[in-house]
């Protein structure tokens, strides 16, 4: 019996929630493979960064469910979920994740627009007379 290791991983508004377990490689996002979901290759290079970096590429399968955010921001969701979880496998794996801040969670968010003023911190036009 394999087992299934379930983590989420957040970055801005988006959440990703991760099933890894034994397999061949293969990346689910949403149903569909990363490759299609995350069309750009520096967005597939985010997503496969932790299992790169931790040589376990071709080990496990991954079933991601990803919501919230933009493109960017569920790529990196998805790599900080895959970083959990494999840590969670097999924990000598944590500091060489650690030194490539793979087990870092980005917590910059959107500021938030101020009453009185047009954007977070744009003020409206100055007429000097």
């Amino acid at each position: 019996m394999t087992t299934v290791t379930n983590t989420s991983g957040r970055r801005k508004t988006a959440v990703a929630r991760i099933y890894l377990k034994d397999g061949n490689g293969t990346i689910t996002v949403n149903g569909k493979d990363y490759k299609e979901y995350f069309p750009t290759l520096p967005l597939q290079y985010v997503v496969t960064q932790s299992l790169l970096v931790a040589d376990q590429l071709e080990k496990f399968d991954v079933t991601v469910t990803v919501d919230g955010g933009g493109i960017t921001g569920q790529a990196s969701a998805v790599r900080l979920a895959i970083a959990k979880a494999i840590v969670e496998l097999d924990p000598e794996k944590r500091a060489v994740l650690k030194i490539k801040s793979l087990m870092t969670r980005d917590s910059r968010m959107v500021e938030r627009k101020k009453p009185g003023r047009r954007k977070a911190r744009r003020k409206f036009q100055f007429s000097k007379r």
